[in-house]
This record gives structure tokens, sequence and C-alpha cells, in this order.
């Protein structure tokens, strides 16, 4: 479907949704490797960088994903999803914080 959807418009997003898309019926890290053709075409692009955290969240690789957050939130002109990509690292670092205590304690 999202073949299609990218052969019959002028659009650059029906290849990102199918990297969403991918990782959700697999596992992020088939949606990554999508995401990693998309580089080219989507270059400097917040949605790029946004969706290649959340994957990477998925993933369970927090530090990276934090990296991918940050220049995503500086790109975009949205005040609302500036503020939701802003206090996405600060989520994560709290959960790392607490994990960390945690194992810890343990």
């Amino acid at each position: 479907m999202y073949s299609l959807l990218d052969q019959m418009t002028a659009t650059r997003w029906p290849p990102l949704n199918r990297a969403v898309a991918t990782a959700v019926i697999h596992v992020p890290a088939a949606g990554l490797v999508v995401l990693d053709t998309l580089d080219d075409r989507l270059a400097g692009h917040y949605r790029l960088d946004a969706v290649r955290g959340h994957l990477l969240e998925r993933a369970r690789d927090r530090d990276t994903a934090i990296s991918c957050y940050r220049p995503a939130a500086s790109r975009t002109t949205s005040l609302p999803e500036r503020y939701y990509l802003t206090i996405q690292p600060a989520r994560l670092n709290t959960r790392q914080s607490t994990t960390r205590a945690v194992s810890n304690t343990r």
C-alpha cells in the first residue's frame, strides 16, 4: 500500500509512514532499516529524526533516541511539536535515572 501511495503522490511522507508501519508489524529495528533508506530523500527534515528517535526508544536505545529527538525539536517550526520533542529527552533521562537507581538497590 505504501509503495502505491509513494508512486501516486508527490509527497515525501508515505515512505516515512511505511517505516513506522514496518516497525509496528515487525520490530523497531526493521523500521529503522527502512528509515536508513530515506536519509537522502528526507535529509535535514525534523520528522526523520523524530521518527528515528521514537523507533530507537521502542528498541530501548535511549541514548541514541535522545540524540535524535534534540535536533528534531530544534528544526520544527510547530510549537506543539517542539514542546513534545523537547520533553522526550527529559522523559527518557528521568526513566533511565530511575531504572539505574532501582538496579543499584538490588
